[in-house]
């Protein structure tokens, strides 16, 4: 279930703020973000998957993390990229 390296390769150059950039707060996010998606519509079909529940939750947890570190570094650009990525936090 992980990301296709066009889907990655795609959002890592959305949201990198300069030229080979991967390791930002705001790529590593919009990469779980994906990744959450992508596992939450698994989980819709297979109710049972208790693993990848777990998973999933680890990685909500992870980018609620990250979520945090760049709420305390710049405010404004966690503000952009929760708009940008439709998430509530």
């Amino acid at each position: 279930m992980a990301l296709s390296k066009q889907d990655k390769s795609k959002i890592i150059k959305e949201f990198a703020r300069e030229k080979g950039d991967t390791g930002s707060p705001e790529v590593q996010i919009a990469l779980l973000s994906a990744q959450i998606d992508r596992l939450a519509q698994h989980l819709k079909e297979h109710k049972k998957d208790v693993h990848s529940r777990r998973g999933l939750l680890s990685m909500v947890a992870k980018r609620s993390r990250l979520l945090r570190y760049l709420k305390a570094r710049d405010e404004k650009r966690h503000g952009d990229l929760t708009k940008k990525l439709e998430i509530g936090s």
